[in-house]
């Protein structure tokens, strides 16, 4: 319980690594925001979980490539624990083609979901640690050191992060 009454923030942990992180947290005494881009059933699973072993938990949707999402989404976990101590930065987006069949909107968007949000939650969260300042940890990919074929926009996002 070397966590109790925190609070902590996880982007995209409405599965895989993400979940598996708002699981450990809780289980750690933190009080979990279980978000979610599109997959809202899955987000609440996970917060329910967490409730039904003792935990603390919401879920919240938001597209954290959307600056204003993301402000709405500290301020929400905010609202619902009354603080914000930790932020995991682990949502991404990865679209695999080849160089010669990426436009320029696709390499926005991969940056945007993969390192843009990264700091622009961060930024947010900073705002909203209190006077004893918080933890902020960003989950990338192996694929930032052995890029995969087709990923090297998807690799190159993950090495920024």
């Amino acid at each position: 319980m070397r966590l109790a009454g925190k609070v902590a923030l996880v982007t995209g942990s409405s599965r895989g690594i993400g979940a598996a992180c708002a699981r450990r947290l809780a289980q750690e005494g933190a009080a979990v925001i279980v978000h979610c881009r599109e997959r809202v059933s899955l987000a609440e699973q996970v917060a329910s979980e967490i409730s039904k072993a003792g935990g603390r938990a919401v879920a919240k949707q938001a597209d954290v490539t959307d600056p204003a999402a993301i402000q709405e989404l500290v301020e929400a976990s905010v609202q619902a624990f009354g603080r914000l101590d930790i932020l995991v930065n682990n949502a991404a987006m990865a679209e695999i083609r080849s160089l010669d069949a990426m436009s320029l909107d696709h390499i926005q968007r991969q940056f945007t979901a993969n390192v843009v949000s990264v700091l622009l939650a961060t930024q947010a969260a900073v705002r909203a640690f209190g006077p004893e300042g918080g933890t902020v940890i960003n989950i990338s990919s192996i694929n930032a050191s052995r890029p995969v074929p087709g990923g090297s926009v998807y690799c190159a996002a993950k090495a920024a992060v």
